[in-house]
């Protein structure tokens, strides 16, 4: 007679792993969406790929040492490219028993809401708020000799090109960038009530740097309030020189980077109750630009973005869930009148996931994109994710 022990099978880690006497913390996500080819660039990023048709591998390390010090990392991997360091920073908190730390490194974001948000597992759908996403055709690097220069690039934020700076064809910026952390020094503090974060970094919140481009430097702050459960209200702003250097001194030699700067302001709003959750943000961000033939010109150009969102959980595991966003710009005055600097562009998405497990869900959404200008003005996709987490 032969004793047998039940098999047992090797299942996939439904909770962070834990090492070293729990001085090492490992966690991550992989998330793979596929949809049809995005024609219009309506969902790409500043990297250059589309959140709807998009394989990320993220890993998550926090190492500390005691009850003061953690060093926390975050490398991702996009559609198989080469690992890189998302996040890297070195946290202090002086009080074990108070929450206030430092910070200091590749940072998490402070201004916004959906930027403490953007990971698949946060995100009821596939895509993301256009104010977080979405390219303009704006860049640090280009600059447009004239406003009808930069009227040509209406809609086409994907590839911008202009006649000062950097001449190769390359995406413009978002209002707020998802998918860079920026670099410098943060301060959180907060308690029952209220949270207060502030941070000096290197870049701004539409060009997120490592290594410092102009010389200047970026301040922003965010405030946000829980005065009862389930309720959020937050209020962000940050201002920080946008222009590089190097397309500066062909503009205006001599030039501070300080006068040509992104100053943006934010406002969000979250309420859930029972089976509902529902968000609402604003971003309102100015850039202030030289132009080299029209000196007189010289103006800022201000972007609004808005997003409303829902999520209801139906039952245990399976939820619904819906989004409209919506992208408006400034006038200025070209040979051909008034116009917008950028074409306006509103998105709605709606869908839904179910969870297989607990950390194993199956998203998909229906979304539909309207541009007023661009080469692709109106665009539905159908996307479907598969997401795993721990």
């Amino acid at each position: 007679m032969v004793a047998c022990l039940p098999a047992q099978g090797q299942g996939l880690p439904d909770r962070p792993i834990v090492l070293g006497n729990g001085h090492v913390t490992l966690g991550g996500d992989a998330a793979w969406s596929v949809a049809p080819e995005d024609t219009g660039f309506f969902n790409y990023t500043d990297y250059e790929r589309s959140t709807l048709r998009m394989l990320r591998l993220t890993l998550q390390a926090t190492v500390t040492a005691g009850d003061h010090i953690a060093v926390l990392t975050e490398i991702r991997s996009e559609n198989g490219d080469r690992p890189d360091p998302y996040a890297l920073y070195l946290r202090v908190r002086p009080w074990a028993t108070r929450n206030l730390d430092v910070a200091v490194g590749r940072l998490p974001p402070t201004f916004g809401a959906f930027s403490r948000r953007t990971y698949p597992s946060d995100n009821p759908l596939i895509g993301y708020p256009l104010a977080y996403q979405y390219l303009t055709s704006l860049r640090a690097d280009a600059l447009p000799a004239s406003v009808d220069e930069l009227l040509r690039m209406r809609g086409r934020g994907w590839l911008a090109s202009y006649s000062i700076g950097n001449p190769v064809a390359a995406p413009g910026v978002p209002l707020v960038s998802a998918f860079r952390w920026d670099t410098g020094v943060q301060l959180h503090a907060g308690n029952d009530l209220l949270d207060v974060t502030g941070a000096v970094t290197q870049g701004t919140l539409s060009n997120p740097e490592v290594t410092d481009d102009n010389g200047g430097r970026q301040v922003a702050a965010r405030l946000a309030l829980h005065p009862i459960p389930g309720l959020l209200a937050g209020a962000s702003a940050a201002r920080g020189a946008f222009v590089s250097d190097s397309a500066l001194q062909n503009v205006l030699p001599g030039a501070r980077s300080s006068d040509f700067t992104q100053t943006a302001w934010g406002a969000d709003l979250e309420y859930s109750r029972g089976y509902y959750i529902v968000r609402f943000e604003s971003v309102v961000s100015r850039w202030t630009l030289p132009f080299a033939l029209e000196p007189l010109a010289d103006a800022p150009v201000t972007a609004v973005g808005t997003t409303a969102e829902g999520r209801y959980k139906i039952l245990p595991g399976l939820y619904a869930a819906a989004r409209y966003d919506r992208l408006t710009f400034s006038e200025l005055h070209g040979s051909a009148g008034w116009e917008t600097w950028e074409a306006p562009v509103s998105r709605w998405e709606a869908g839904g996931g179910y969870s297989l497990q607990r950390n194993l869900v199956l998203k998909v959404s229906y979304q539909h994109n309207r541009r007023d200008g661009g080469r692709v003005r109106d665009l539905n996709l159908t996307a479907a994710q598969i997401l795993f987490w721990f």
